[in-house]
């Protein structure tokens, strides 16, 4: 699209791209060699987040990636196949850099590494974390005879006589037993009298006021609208397994079922440290000052993710306050934001060095994906990690769900979700060598009504447009992938409802 066109298109269909025609493919040797043909900073085909200026951009210095789908191959190819096998010689992006997928095994690896300590909580901290033991049943669900409906109890076949009165009413002692021919009135949730036989809702009896006589409109199914003891459970039952989420309606299970407290493994701790001395936190960006857009985004995202965040905290570029900041943090995982590249204020592989005589290991350094391969990992004590973003927004994005999000899962012990796939409207170009991580929304066809991903524009590693409008991001292989091909979708914690 041109630029006039942009302003007249608002809101969310502002972000969608027709990849497969208005968004750049990757420059060749030309662009990147400073002709002025490529992409600056901040576009899709530019420099990820956090590129060592001095290291290559494979995205650039590769003649660029051949269709893997040629519209006149006689049969059909596997575009991930076909794309390794065309960038095969292609260079790597980072000297360590970790294939996407592995890093993600990778830190759902230390996350179940770590030792896990689970506690004994009261039900209403309980939520959002996970059993550590299963919840079984410390009585009998209902634990007496209950009434479903409000109406009356009898006992034997009618008409009944019945008493003037009250009735039973929920939360009274029991009643007193019921001969043959007798009826009472009866509310929802009281005490079913020994010997009773059925409940005759309200609006299907008659009574007779003068002769205190109960007559049934409809034919009386002994046991109807009785919720007999023991009915959803009997004590020791397992009611959920070791490693559910609790969720509320786990919590009024579990308080059902006889339950003060539940033992759960906690949420794991973090601490987020937005590094950069050229980040404001007020007004407007000026005399070459930013504003800083990760402190808003990372807390609520990473709490969304079963989280606790302690703090957050904006650091300059000093490695003697970053290395007070992280060897001072109780946090299990400190998250820091820039300064994970190789420049004169990264400080933070640095330190990691350093760090190593006591026992600190970098775990992923480097990944494979587009935007983001600046990111890291590392365990800085067997309980204790770090997680490097890049500085770039959706490059730190990238990373959080990378990295962060399956290591936080697996520290908190969280079930893993289902894969999920979906098509994509269009085509969208791939990294040579590199996973790409694109904002898409999903979208029905107004014909056909099928649902579909569609790629979304401004989604170069400086930018948040795109992943504001979106509720997934696509994972796509390197080579690219068609318009219509099914692709991996990482859900959105909004898609979900989580901040609602």
């Amino acid at each position: 699209m041109s630029g006039p066109e942009y302003g007249e298109i608002d809101g969310i269909e502002q972000a969608l791209a027709l990849v497969s025609r208005e968004q750049p493919a990757f420059p060749g040797p030309a662009a990147a060699a400073g002709t002025g043909a490529g992409p600056g900073p901040g576009t899709a085909g530019g420099p990820a987040a956090g590129a060592n200026p001095g290291q290559p951009d494979p995205a650039h210095t590769a003649s660029g990636p051949a269709d893997p789908h040629p519209t006149t191959s006689s049969s059909p190819a596997d575009p991930a196949r076909t794309a390794r096998a065309e960038n095969a010689s292609a260079p790597p992006t980072h000297p360590a850099a970790t294939p996407w997928a592995e890093a993600r095994a990778t830190a759902t690896r230390a996350g179940y590494a770590a030792p896990a300590r689970p506690r004994r909580v009261p039900l209403d901290q309980a939520l959002g974390q996970v059993l550590a033991e299963p919840l079984e049943a410390l009585t009998d669900l209902p634990s007496f005879d209950t009434s479903a409906m409000d109406g009356w109890a009898v006992a034997g076949p009618g008409p009944w006589s019945f008493q003037e009165g009250a009735g039973i009413l929920a939360g009274r002692a029991t009643a007193e037993p019921l001969a043959d021919g007798e009826a009472v009135r009866i509310a929802t949730g009281a005490r079913i009298p020994t010997e009773a036989t059925a409940v005759i809702r309200s609006e299907h009896a008659r009574t007779d006021e003068t002769k205190l006589r109960l007559h049934a409109l409809r034919e009386v199914i002994p046991g109807q609208d009785i919720r007999p003891r023991g009915q959803e459970c009997r004590t020791g039952d397992h009611l959920l397994p070791a490693g559910s989420v609790v969720t509320p309606a786990a919590l009024g299970l579990a308080a059902a079922a006889g339950y003060d407290a539940l033992l759960t493994i906690p949420r794991p701790t973090v601490e987020v440290l937005v590094l950069g001395d050229e980040l404001l936190t007020a007004g407007l960006p000026r005399d070459g000052m930013v504003r800083d857009a990760l402190g808003p985004l990372l807390a609520p995202w990473l709490r969304a993710l079963g989280a606790e965040v302690l703090d957050t905290r904006c650091l300059g570029d000093d490695p003697q306050a970053l290395r007070k900041a992280i060897l001072g943090s109780e946090a299990d995982v400190i998250v820091t934001t820039g300064g994970t590249a190789a420049g004169p204020v990264d400080h933070v592989r640095p330190f990691l060095e350093t760090a190593a005589g006591t026992g600190a290991e970098i775990l992923v350094d480097g990944v494979e994906v587009r935007p983001g391969h600046p990111m890291l990992l590392a365990r800085l004590a067997p309980d204790t990690h770090l997680v490097g973003l890049p500085g770039n927004p959706l490059a730190a994005v990238s990373g959080l769900l990378t990295l962060a999000e399956p290591l936080l899962r697996a520290l908190a012990h969280r079930p893993v979700p289902e894969p999920y796939r979906a098509p994509v409207r269009d085509e969208i170009p791939g990294h040579p060598v590199s996973t790409r991580l694109v904002p898409v929304t999903h979208r029905a066809d107004h014909r056909t009504g099928a649902e579909h991903a569609v790629p979304l524009h401004y989604n170069g590693p400086a930018m948040l447009r795109g992943i504001a409008a979106a509720d997934g991001l696509a994972v796509v292989l390197p080579g690219g992938a068609r318009a219509g091909e099914e692709l991996e979708i990482l859900d959105l914690p909004w898609a979900e409802g989580c901040f609602t």
